[in-house]
């Protein structure tokens, strides 16, 4: 049950801002093999002034990051599967590869409380973390 937030610099319209949502989810369930019913992702839009970009960007007002807080345990190579699917499912809605930063934190299963108030290490998630 990872938790995505995705940062923009600019509003889009509701259609787009959905859909940068579901290509995050989407990301996550390709490379983390998540249910696709397990999806917790917000999109927070910054003004361009309360959000730096590095000057060397083509259209810095396409800058989105991207941050993945999930339990411990993803290999190597899935976070490297996740990074990929972001890019690609972000490209075709516009937003250039070279303009995408990702970061996940793996963080202990009894650092969350789910289900009720509920450890998640005490838990039966119904998925696999070491992917």
């Amino acid at each position: 049950m990872p938790h995505a937030l995705i940062e923009v610099r600019r509003e889009r319209s509701v259609e787009e801002e959905v859909a940068l949502i579901d290509a995050v989810h989407g990301a996550l369930v390709a490379a983390f093999r998540i249910p696709a019913k397990d999806k917790h992702v917000r999109l927070v839009v910054h003004a361009p002034h309360r959000m730096a970009a590095p000057p060397d960007l083509d259209q810095p007002d396409l800058l989105t990051m991207v941050s993945v807080d999930c339990f411990a345990g993803r290999s190597p190579d899935a976070k490297r599967r996740l990074y990929a699917e972001v890019v690609e499912r972000l490209e075709p809605l516009g937003v250039p590869r070279d303009h995408v930063s990702i970061v996940v934190r793996g963080l202990p299963a009894e650092n969350w409380g789910i289900r009720g108030g509920q450890a998640a290490c005490d838990v039966d998630l119904g998925f696999q973390v070491e992917v």
